[in-house]
Order: structure tokens, then sequence, then C-alpha cells
């Protein structure tokens, strides 16, 4: 049986194209018309250098993700997974093709996305494709943390690209719901360098306000120092916190990725370390964003 499911998706494949080399590019098993929805394939079933591109993308994000899956696995069945401002879903579908379909428990993924056309889209598609472990919620990230709609507790937190604060409250989320596992790739982080700008006349006196005196540069710092109070913010809630990079410079600039382990490690030096920073850069009026345990 095994051996079949492994060739399906490689005949597919093969019959669209003139070689048989793109059939190594697609993992067995994969959905081909997903593949297609999410024009990874084009819709005669090819790969082209650019969807060659995107695939590698996705597979280079995977494989930060499946070991997190796996140790789950291997503690409980029936894993949880959100992914807040899901757009079309992209993740969450590729996540569920690789991993989550193969499972035979009451494994889910739910999709947050505000723009109620794209859920409705990833409802079908999910109808389509016979996943039914996927949901898609028309809410925002923020109105996701009080919402009855969701399990009280979440294994894995996913936000990528989730814009300026859309990302903190994405943490937020995942700190009530107690994830073990938290994916970030943060993206347009535009709140902390006003507040640069803002407080900038009250800092001249230090020569640390050189480093965000020019206007490109407060943009570019406080894009760093937000990112910076999130991994603080993670380690003050108990979190092991690894920051790398998603994919090469020369497909995007927002490749930041923070990946974040829940290990109940202490919290009393990343707290402190928070709250130094905060007021060192005139930033304490942003404490209440980048809260600690009481």
């Amino acid at each position: 049986m095994s051996r079949k499911r492994t060739d399906a998706p490689r005949q597919q494949t093969e019959q669209s194209s003139p070689s048989s080399a793109q059939a190594h590019d697609i993992r067995p098993g994969q959905s081909i018309e997903l593949l297609k929805e999410l024009h990874i394939l084009t819709r005669d079933g090819k790969l082209n250098q650019d969807s060659r591109r995107k695939l590698k993308q996705v597979y280079h994000l995977y494989q930060f993700i499946e070991p997190l899956l796996e140790q789950i696995s291997a503690d409980h069945p029936d894993i949880t997974l959100v992914d807040h401002g899901a757009g079309k879903s992209y993740l969450g579908f590729i996540l569920y093709d690789l991993f989550f379909k193969q499972r035979q428990d009451q494994s889910h993924i739910y999709g947050i996305e505000t723009r109620d056309e794209l859920v409705q889209k990833s409802t079908e598609l999910a109808q389509r494709l016979a996943f039914p472990g996927m949901s898609f919620l028309n809410l925002s990230v923020a109105d996701s943390i009080t919402s009855d709609q969701l399990p009280e507790k979440i294994d894995v937190v996913t936000a990528l690209h989730a814009c300026n604060t859309a990302t903190d409250d994405a943490i937020h989320f995942a700190l009530k719901k107690q994830a073990q596992f938290i994916v970030i790739v943060p993206c347009c982080q535009a709140e902390v360098a006003s507040v640069l700008r803002k407080n900038k006349g009250k800092a001249l006196a230090s020569p640390l306000t050189e480093i965000w005196r020019h206007p490109l540069h407060t943009r570019e710092f406080g894009s760093q120092v937000t990112n910076v109070l999130r991994c603080l913010q993670l380690e003050a809630h108990g979190y092991q916190v690894n920051v790398t990079e998603l994919v090469g410079w020369e497909h995007s600039m927002k490749n930041e990725l923070i990946i974040a382990s829940y290990k109940d490690l202490p919290r009393r030096r990343p707290t402190e370390r928070l709250q130094e920073v905060l007021q060192t850069l005139g930033l304490e009026e942003m404490s209440s964003r980048f809260f600690t345990p009481a």
C-alpha cells in the first residue's frame, strides 16, 4: 500500500512534464490539487523556476515546524494548531497535507483571518480536498484571544507576517492558551518606532539616541528592538527562544523566524532585562504590550 501512495503523485507530475526531474522536488503523497491551488504547480501540473523556489521555501519552513509537531505527537494525540493572519491559509494547508492528514485522531488546524472572502475560499478548498481537520474563523488576532470558537489550550501557534501589533496579539493568544510552541515571522513593526520618534526630544541627552536619530535608522532600529522585546517577553514567561532566518535575503527582507518552546525556565532575569530595555530607550509606555508575569 505504501508503494502505491508514494508513486501516485510522481506519476501525475511526470505526465505533466517532459522530464521526471520535478517529481523529485515534490514529496511523496502530497496533494497535486493543493499544490495547483497554491500556485506552486501550474494548472497543467508543471514546476517552473518561480514555483520551484516557492516549494523550496515551503519545505524550508516545514523543516522547522515538523520536529515540533513530532515532539507533541510523542506526548499526546490530537494536536491543535492555530495559524494567525492566515491569509489564503498557505501554511495551514501545507502542514495539514504533509503531517496532519495521515493521522488517525482528532488533530486540528484553525486558520484565523479577518477577510471573509479568504475564509470562505479556504473552507471550500478544505472540503474539496477532504481535509476534515481544518477550520477557518473570520476573526482578528485580538478577538481570537477571547473567542469561544477556539479550544482552551492550543499546542502550536503560528503567525507569519502578521502585520505590526498583530504579531504581539498572536503572542498574547499563545500565552493565554499555554502553547507549547510558538512560531512567528514578524512583519511591519511600526509601533515601537513611532514611540521612539515621539520621545526622541526627551532622549537627546543620551548618546544612545544617535542609534535612532535619523528617520531611516528609527524605522530599522524600532523593528530590531520590537523583536528583541518579544524574545525577552517570551523568555519572561518561561520559554526558550531561538531566532534564525526563514529564507535567504534574496527572497524577502522580512525573514526573521522566532521559535519559542515552553520549558518553564527561570523568569526573573529576562523580566528585569525587558524592563531595563524599556526604561533605557524611553519606551515605558509600551510595558502593557510587552507584559511580563505578575
